[in-house]
C-alpha cells in the first residue's frame, strides 16, 4: 500500500504531460505517480510508455468524464492518501508535505487543497479553487481570491490555512477511506462541480475540508474545456442544480424558484453581451435538469437516510450574486466576515 498516490487524469493532454509531468515527478519524491488515461485519441499513451516508463499507467475502458474517470482509476490504486491533480498544473517545491501534514494532524479533515495560482499570470489567483471555496445562501460557489470571473492578485491576504466549504478538484488531497466511504465522485455530473458535491457529502458526515496556505501550485486552467466554451457554462449551471437538489436539506421548491430567477438574470446578461450560445447553454442546463429531476430526487432521498450533521462552516449567509453584480463586491475581502457561518 502506498502512502501517497498522485493521480493525473489525462484526456488528449500530451502537451501538458510533456510540459508538466517531469516537474511533478522531480518534486514529488514522497509519492507514487499515476496517470489514468481516459480513452485519449491523441498519442498520450504511447508518449507516456516511451518517455516515462517508471510511472504507473492506468488505461480506463471508457471516457465518462472527470468523475467516472477518477472513480474507475482510484478503484485500482491502494493508497492512504490520493492527490487528484490536473494535467495542466505546475507544482512547486514541497507542495505535498504541508497538505499531508494537515490531514495527519487532524483526523476530522477529509480533504485539503493548496493555494491555486494562475500559470499564465503567476501573481494572480486562478479561477479553479483559488484559496479555497465557499457557497452562498443560494449555493453559488466562489472562493477566497475569486468571485465569479474576477480573480485577485495574491498579496498574501490569504496566507492562513483555514476550514472552507469545498476544495478544488484541480488539486485535491483526500483520504482514500473518506473518498470511498461516500462512493467517490457523482458520475452523473460528468465534469464540473463534482468536487463541491463530494465535499458537501463529506461535510454532512462530519468531516472537514481545508485550504492549506503553505502549499502552492500554478494552474493553466481550461486545459480540457476552455473557460469561454458554452459547454462549460452548461455544465456549471446544470451541475449546480444537481448538487443543490441532492444535498440541500430544506424546502427544495423555494430554492429552485430562486435559482430559476437568478439563472434567468444570468441568461439575460449573456444576451446583453451578445453571448447567445451561453444564453442557450443556461436554458439547456435547466431543461436537462428537469429531465433528470427524478434521478436526483432519488439521490436526495438516499442522502436523507444518512446520519447527517448540519453543515455550517464555509457558507455565506447572503447572495454573492447580488453582492457582486449590484453592490460591486468583487473581492472576498470586501465581504462582511459576520455574514459567514
Amino acid at each position: 500500500m502506498d502512502k501517497i498516490a498522485v493521480v493525473i487524469l489525462n484526456y488528449n493532454g500530451k502537451r501538458f504531460l510533456k510540459e508538466f509531468l517531469p516537474t511533478v515527478i522531480s518534486k514529488s519524491p514522497e509519492a507514487r505517480i499515476y496517470v489514468a488515461d481516459n480513452c485519449s485519441t491523441d498519442d498520450s499513451v504511447s508518449f507516456l510508455k516511451e518517455n516515462f516508463p517508471n510511472i504507473q499507467l492506468i488505461i480506463n475502458s471508457a471516457n465518462g468524464g472527470f468523475a467516472k474517470g477518477y472513480n474507475d482509476a482510484l478503484k485500482k490504486i491502494d493508497a492512504e492518501y490520493y492527490v487528484l491533480l490536473n494535467s495542466d498544473i505546475e507544482v512547486t517545491e514541497n507542495w505535498i508535505s504541508p497538505c499531508i501534514n494537515l490531514l495527519e494532524l487532524n483526523p476530522e479533515i477529509a480533504a485539503v487543497q493548496p493555494k491555486v495560482l494562475s500559470y499564465n499570470n503567476k501573481v494572480k489567483f486562478e479561477h479553479a479553487g483559488a484559496a479555497g471555496g465557499f457557497l452562498d445562501k443560494d449555493f453559488y460557489p466562489f472562493c477566497q481570491g475569486r468571485i465569479f470571473e474576477t480573480t485577485e492578485v495574491d498579496n498574501g491576504q490569504y496566507n492562513e490555512s483555514k476550514e472552507v466549504f469545498w476544495a478544488t478538484g484541480a488539486c485535491l488531497f483526500i483520504r482514500s477511506k473518506a473518498y470511498h466511504s461516500v462512493n467517490g465522485l457523482d458520475e452523473d455530473f460528468f465534469a464540473h462541480m463534482e468536487e463541491i458535491d463530494l465535499c458537501w457529502r463529506l461535510k454532512s458526515r462530519g468531516h472537514k475540508i481545508y485550504y492549506c496556505a503553505e502549499s502552492s501550485i500554478y494552474h493553466v486552467g481550461g486545459g480540457t474545456l476552455n473557460y469561454a466554451n458554452p459547454k462549460k457554462t452548461y455544465l456549471n449551471f446544470r451541475n449546480s442544480l444537481y448538487m443543490m437538489t441532492k444535498n440541500y436539506g430544506g424546502i427544495l421548491f423555494i430554492k429552485l424558484f430562486k435559482r430559476l430567477v437568478l439563472d434567468g438574470m444570468a441568461a439575460t446578461l449573456f444576451i446583453l453581451k451578445f453571448q447567445f450560445k451561453h444564453f442557450g447553454a443556461v436554458f439547456m442546463s435547466h431543461m436537462t435538469y428537469y429531465k433528470n429531476l427524478r434521478t436526483f430526487l432519488r439521490k436526495r432521498n438516499e442522502e436523507k437516510k444518512v446520519n447527517r450533521v448540519k453543515v455550517t462552516t464555509g457558507l455565506y449567509k447572503r447572495s454573492i450574486v447580488l453582492r457582486s453584480f449590484l453592490f460591486g463586491k468583487k473581492s472576498f475581502k470586501d465581504l462582511n466576515p459576520n455574514n459567514f457561518k
